[in-house]
């Protein structure tokens, strides 16, 4: 068996900004921030796409994960802010909002017990 320190997933020096479990960890944080604090989402997907396609599989399937978060969840808010003409997108955005929580936080539940996301294409939760 490999000594934990040698694997480049689960080594004690993981640093935020480098792919793997803590980088999407943060990401997922910014998502959550972006409610309070407007451009921590953008932040965040701008480090969804530099660091994926460099990590273990199960955490790509994260990186896929937040990723369709952040587009899926804009499409939805400009559907629903469009449909504030006929009052509905108040609704709607309330929805969203709901959404995007537990989407991230099902994938911070899922990076903290090291299980991949099971359909991280899904544009359900």
């Amino acid at each position: 068996m490999s000594n934990p320190e040698d694997d480049p997933i689960i080594r004690p020096t993981d640093r935020w900004l480098e792919p793997g479990k803590t980088n999407m960890q943060v990401i997922y944080i910014l998502y959550l921030a972006s409610f309070v604090i407007g451009l921590t989402g953008l932040v965040g997907i701008v480090m969804a796409y530099i660091n994926r396609g460099k990590s273990a599989p199960w955490i790509e399937t994260h990186y896929t994960w937040a990723i369709r978060t952040f587009w899926i969840g804009l499409l939805y808010s400009l559907v629903a802010s469009f449909l504030m003409i006929i009052g509905v997108g108040f609704l709607l955005i309330i929805a969203v909002v709901i959404w995007v929580i537990v989407r991230c936080i099902i994938g911070l539940q899922k990076i903290g017990r090291n299980e991949p996301v099971a359909n991280p294409e899904s544009w359900w939760i």
